[in-house]
């Protein structure tokens, strides 16, 4: 008899043990239990950043926003393995990134924002939240003696454009070669980035230097891939372009993208084709008038 109570009672009591745990799991504004939405971030280098890591950087300012319905994954991606995973159709929910990857402006949805460089036929389809700087050092407090200029080459980035728009001659060389080679008294001057800046900080080399605000490609964008994930991504675009966000870009050697306003920049979806006509006419030393085709306001 008592078989018989318990296998009539049991499903009963399951049923009521499902309901009050329903009842006592958080609701959203449906009624639904809350379900994480993970959101997947790809983090792509394409020029030299100042110290630290920019992926470490956004994992940082995620965690801060995470238990609001959301989790951010934050994945470190090269150029090259970017270009390979979009070859098979395979994209992020959201992409930091810079210039080289043109291609993908077609993937971005419109943030509703403003950033020079981001701008696709009216639309912005990507915001900078971290700058660069091009500057000019010397190991002297005199910018008016004359003698070789190395400028510091690598990435995506193109100093060529900044140096011919400044009126400053010289060679291009690879970023670290440059850097050695200006330290060891072989070049007067060296055209170079805040990469440059903080390694001088590290050996505690004295430096005197000018920021060249003529033009300036030395930025780090967030753009938006997912429809369906479009608000929790929104919440990080947000976060980064906050003023608590901006004013912690010294952790990484970095700047505010406000603090850099004035000059050129290079739209970040410019073809490779764009980008390579530029350089060339660059170093050819055309007319700045001639460049400034290529490059909007910033």
């Amino acid at each position: 008899m008592k078989g018989k109570i318990v296998k009539t009672v049991l499903p009963f009591l399951i049923i009521f043990a499902l309901v009050i745990v329903y009842f006592r799991l958080p609701k959203g504004k449906e009624g639904k239990a809350d379900e994480k939405t993970v959101v997947e971030v790809w983090n792509i280098d394409t020029f030299e950043g100042g110290k630290g890591s920019r992926t470490a950087f956004l994992n940082r300012a995620a965690r801060r926003i995470e238990g609001d319905g959301a989790y951010y994954y934050i994945l470190s991606y090269t150029l090259e393995g970017a270009r390979e995973a979009f070859s098979r159709g395979v994209y992020p929910d959201m992409l930091s990134f810079g210039a080289g990857l043109g291609e993908v402006a077609e993937k971005c949805l419109p943030l509703g924002l403003s950033s020079a460089g981001g701008e696709v036929g009216g639309k912005c389809l990507a915001a900078a939240w971290a700058a660069g700087k091009y500057f000019l050092f010397s190991l002297k407090d005199d910018f008016t003696e004359a003698g070789k200029t190395a400028i510091s080459v690598g990435g995506a980035n193109l100093p060529a454009v900044a140096a011919n728009l400044s009126g400053v001659e010289g060679e291009e060389l690879p970023s670290t070669e440059a850097h050695v080679r200006f330290l060891n008294g072989e070049f007067r001057y060296l055209l170079g980035t805040q990469r440059d800046e903080c390694r001088f900080l590290s050996r505690g080399v004295t430096v005197y230097r000018r920021e060249l605000k003529e033009y300036d490609d030395l930025y780090q964008y967030i753009s938006v891939l997912s429809p369906q994930k479009r608000e929790s991504c929104m919440r990080l675009v947000e976060t980064l372009l906050s003023e608590e966000t901006q004013n912690r870009l010294s952790d990484i050697g970095m700047y505010p993208p406000r603090e850099t306003g004035g000059g050129y920049t290079l739209n970040v979806f410019s073809s490779a084709e764009a980008r390579e006509q530029l350089l060339s006419a660059a170093r050819e030393g055309q007319d700045g008038k001639i460049l400034e085709k290529y490059l909007k306001s910033r």
